[in-house]
């Protein structure tokens, strides 16, 4: 069985919002993690602010690298 290295990051790449939601949330069912990551990410409005800035569609399916890196800026990495 291969050890689970603690100290790796996850990586700052793009994401669908559906792998991003269950790296936050791997307890529960996707629809789940995607409806308690979209709560996190609108109920913080300096987060909002800056992914707006960055052009966030809230219709795309994915997160772009520099939108992922503003979600770890303000939720901290998963």
């Amino acid at each position: 069985m291969k050890e689970e290295n603690l100290d790796e990051k996850v990586p700052v790449r793009a994401y669908t919002k559906a792998d991003l939601a269950m790296l936050y949330n791997p307890g529960v069912c996707i629809t789940t993690a995607l409806q308690l990551l979209r709560r996190w990410i609108y109920a913080n409005r300096q987060l909002m602010a800056e992914l707006q800035e960055a052009g966030y569609n809230k219709n795309r399916h994915s997160y772009l690298p520099l939108e992922v890196k503003l979600i770890f800026k303000y939720l901290g990495e998963p």
